[in-house]
């Protein structure tokens, strides 16, 4: 039988990564604190600003490396 894996990522993180996602498409994602940076440019950039914030808020995302 196989063994069932826990998933790495909550599925509130995903949710998180998903709306910053919007945001970078829109135009609208700043990066910084308080969106006090520029405008961000890459899909790279906007995943991990969603996961920092996943982070923030204790949901469950591995360790930045």
């Amino acid at each position: 039988m196989a063994k069932k894996r826990k998933r790495k990522y909550s599925p509130g993180a995903g949710r998180d990564v998903e709306s910053e996602m919007r945001r970078y498409k829109r135009g609208t994602a700043r990066s910084g604190k308080g969106g006090r940076g520029g405008k961000v440019k890459s899909r790279k950039q906007a995943i991990a600003i969603g996961l920092s914030k996943a982070r923030k808020e204790g949901k469950r995302v591995p360790k930045k490396k």
